[in-house]
């Protein structure tokens, strides 16, 4: 079974790459074996970066099943997933993650991570994008009002 899904997201990551519609990456989000949601990398036809294959097919898969909390489903990837994915997959609350090509791989052809995942090693300081923090106490006041709130959701 796991390799008809992986199977899905392969093909979603070909049809892609020759539509010419974003990266040859594709996504599915999958619970109880059945296919909630798919995605595709719709980066460069929707000039959206967060527009990744698995973000696309966790974005649709939250709308279908009416949640933010995917707990009690899994992904299938077409390629490991960037540090971007892999936070919204944690954020999500996805189960399981299982992916065909490696970050290796997608480096040989162009789609290199290496940079972020050390990026995001560093201290913000240390960063290669300046990072400053401003009016850190005002900020700090949402905050405050979100946790005094009886009948928030947490997440």
């Amino acid at each position: 079974m796991a390799n008809r899904f992986m199977g899905r997201a392969v093909d979603l990551a070909v049809e892609n790459a020759r539509a010419g519609r974003g990266g040859p990456f594709g996504a599915v989000v999958v619970r109880d074996g059945e296919i909630v949601a798919e995605g595709t990398n719709l980066v460069t036809s929707t000039n959206d970066p967060t527009a990744h294959g698995e973000v696309v097919a966790i974005r649709e898969a939250c709308r279908r099943l009416g949640t933010f909390d995917l707990a009690g489903c899994e992904i299938y990837t077409s390629c490991e997933p960037c540090p971007m994915c892999l936070a919204a997959i944690y954020w999500a609350r996805l189960e399981r993650v299982y992916y065909g090509a490696g970050r290796v791989d997608a480096a040989r052809f162009g789609f290199d991570d290496e940079r972020i995942y050390e990026e995001l090693g560093r201290a913000a300081p240390q960063r290669s994008i300046p990072m400053e923090t401003l009016m850190r106490d005002e900020a700090i006041e949402a905050f405050r009002v979100w946790e005094s709130l009886p009948d928030k959701t947490e997440y």
